[in-house]
């Protein structure tokens, strides 16, 4: 907001005993709070949700003190006054010379006039009018945040370029403030606690976390083609593989230490067996059998060898399968080195689900690894619970062999608006930072691959697995190998064939068991709108996409070739951009759609901004783009103006035309780039589908 004079705070009065919203800004952002936080709602966000949470003041939405009333009885509906601010906000980002909202401007004067006020003054409620102000402004910020992560419901195409720039600086920095990440971070929000009123219910488009993990954004927009939102389903082959494991898969690695009276050794997992591709493939023909397309394979922590993943991609790409996901275990590097334990999440680059069998070779897919965190500790009762005495003593504590890297957690952002990520075993249980951080987001689906016993509902997977479910709203699917549920046969126990686990808020709880005979199973998961709730006082909005099964068919591999007549072998092309350009990219193209649907006069400035040299980098002190970034967003501006007539924009008709006319066999960037066009289009006209046509 521009005023005559810049104000700036005291950060910290020396003759105060007592912290202040500006004392504590300042120790967290090395510096004072000015006028410039208005410049970025995320920013503003941050400020009043590290207040509300020290102060706990967000409490008196429910029972304010005596005397008073929430929400502010000054206004006709609070509710949908944020809401306005927060739209209108988004637009004089873009345009100054736009009306500033004059809500914002009121209760950021208060709270900048008050910023000396003690904390605890706050937290008894005294400074009623204060605390007014902080919950206001906190409320607007996080309206005006909506569209930063995932899409937005309701649209008018305006913000679009401030949406653009926000997702750019997501993606580069894994926080949507200007904030330095070591201070703090503001990550979307997909899921909202259905129920009750921790802080984290204040909120339904950002949250803040507190440093320690990083946290990384990644939009890969894979998606079924078409618009009608019926559609939107996936065919996911869980493989709980290995189908066998022996008690010498695993091993000791070096010699047994003593600490006091806990001995204790290291241990890996390393099966005997390759991984059967041809069977893979056979499973895919299977199960196609049934459904109209293989969407993702998933397969269980440690299932591949590092050095299989290409091979595995490779065969996949054949089968237009779209996603994997699967532990990978690695090799060790070198002497007096532990490997790495991670699940590895592939998208194919054609970037399109339900796609009938190709008959030519791709592209090299896109890589997101997320890191094992935990070691796995084999105690006496696992060892004999899975019977492994005779490599492993009972008497002796057994840590996995494997690296613990610093924690950092991915989120991918599918383009069906789901949000997932994928925790290894252990994670899932810990209740530390990596969870505080998947509970504040609520992704959509959680995927676990383990090394683990069966899923039944009475283990501790299925416990966990619930938190998630109940709050944030997140479903969660587990899976596991049928060999370790061969080998837990704990003592007067009978095994059990249940080897994944689907939980969801919708449908509940499900136990997946593995049938004789059966080497996969197919889980057909749906798509519903979701709403999205806020404990302070705002209207829920049904703007969020909830996942729920649908139905589970057991897999059993023919014996005919696995590979259909037109399908013709060779090796992967190299891959045109990298996982975090595919990101930006799809984050530019994203607002490019939004502009050509709703402000065409926008396209112009919002290319601009796009391409490398753009001066709003400098100011956010980003890094260029890189030279096969830079192209791809030439490509996608050649790609407008190549349907742009002399009398004005085209249509979105003239558009999907022209940007689904290139078949899913060609290759190169180009081609990538109208698959990306084409699924954000898609996906826009999927969310509107009256208001554009």
């Amino acid at each position: 907001m521009k005023t005559e004079v810049t104000t700036v705070l005291a950060a910290v009065n020396s003759h105060a005993e007592e912290p202040t919203p500006a004392s504590t800004w300042y120790a967290l952002a090395g510096g004072p709070f000015t006028d410039e936080l208005l410049e970025w709602p995320a920013d503003l966000f941050a400020l009043t949700n590290v207040i509300l949470k020290r102060t706990e003041a967000y409490r008196f939405v429910l029972s304010p003190p005596s005397g008073e009333e929430w929400p502010p009885r000054r206004f006709p509906s609070w509710s949908d006054a944020v809401e306005d601010a927060g739209r209108q906000w988004s637009v004089w980002l873009e345009d100054q010379k736009s009306p500033f909202p004059v809500i914002l401007a009121e209760e950021w004067t208060v709270f900048r006039e008050r910023a000396g006020t003690p904390l605890e003054d706050l937290a008894e409620g005294r400074d009623w009018r204060m605390c007014e102000a902080l919950l206001t402004l906190h409320a607007i910020a996080d309206e005006a945040c909506a569209g930063l992560g995932m899409a937005l419901d309701r649209s008018d195409g305006k913000g679009c370029l401030y949406r653009a720039r926000g997702r750019e600086l997501l993606a580069r920095t894994g926080s949507l403030a200007r904030i330095q990440s070591h201070s703090l971070r503001v990550l979307p929000k997909v899921c909202t606690p259905p129920n009750g009123t921790s802080f984290r219910s204040f909120s339904r488009y950002a949250c803040v976390q507190s440093p320690g993990v990083e946290a990384r954004w990644h939009k890969v927009p894979v998606r079924r083609s078409g618009t009608e939102f019926q559609a939107r389903h996936a065919n996911l082959l869980l493989l709980p593989w290995p189908l066998r494991v022996r008690e010498s898969d695993f091993r000791r690695v070096g010699s047994v230490q003593r600490l006091a009276k806990e001995p204790f050794g290291f241990f890996e997992f390393a099966p005997s067996e390759k991984l059967d591709l041809d069977l893979v493939s056979r499973m895919i023909v299977a199960a196609r059998d049934e459904v109209d397309s293989v969407d993702g394979v998933l397969l269980p922590e440690s299932a591949v060898d590092e050095n299989e993943v290409e091979d595995l991609e490779t065969v996949l790409d054949r089968h237009g399968v779209a996603m994997l996901i699967t532990g990978v275990r690695q090799p060790s590097p070198q002497r007096g080195r532990f490997p790495s334990n991670w699940v590895h999440i592939g998208a194919n680059p054609r970037l399109e689900k339900g796609v009938s069998i190709p008959t030519s070779s791709g592209g090299q897919w896109f890589h997101i690894c997320q890191y094992k965190h935990h070691r796995w500790s084999l105690d006496e009762g696992q060892i004999l619970q899975y019977h492994l005495g005779g490599v492993l003593h009972p008497n002796i504590r057994w840590w996995e062999a494997m690296e613990v890297p610093r924690r950092t957690v991915h989120f991918v952002e599918h383009g069906d608006e789901i949000a997932i990520v994928c925790l290894v075993c252990e994670d899932l249980a810990q209740i530390d930072g990596v969870a505080e951080v998947i509970r504040s987001v609520g992704p959509t689906v959680v995927f676990t691959p383990l090394l683990d016993g069966p899923q039944l509902s009475s283990r501790w997977a299925a416990r966990y697995a619930s938190v998630l479910a109940d709050d944030p709203g997140s479903a969660v699917l587990t899976l596991t190998s049928f060999g370790m549920v061969q080998r837990s046969r704990p003592h007067r126990r009978d095994t059990s064939p249940v080897v994944a686990l689907w939980k969801d808020p919708v449908g509940g709880l499900r136990e997946i068991p593995l049938e004789a005979g059966a080497q996969g199973i197919l889980l057909t998961l749906s798509s519903n709108r979701g709403t999205r709730r806020s404990a302070d006082s705002r209207c829920p909005v049904d703007n969020v996409i909830e996942q729920f099964d649908v139905a589970v068919h057991q897999v059993r591999a023919g014996n005919a070739s696995a590979m259909s007549s037109n399908s013709q072998s060779g090796p992967l092309a190299p891959r045109v951009l990298e996982a975090d350009e595919l990101t930006i990219l799809t984050g530019w193209a994203q607002a490019l759609a939004e502009a050509l649907a709703y402000a065409p006069e926008c396209v112009d400035v919002l290319l601009a901004n796009a391409q490398a040299g753009a001066p709003w980098r400098d100011e956010f002190q980003l890094t260029e783009p890189s030279p096969q970034l830079s192209q791809a967003i030439y490509f996608m501006r050649g790609a407008v103006r190549a349907v742009t007539s002399p009398e004005g924009m085209p249509t979105l008709d003239a558009l999907q035309i022209s940007w689904g006319e290139h078949g899913p066999e060609e290759q190169g960037l180009e081609t990538l780039v109208r698959r990306v066009l084409r699924s954000m289009l898609e996906q826009l006209l999927t969310r509107h589908p009256t208001q554009l046509r």
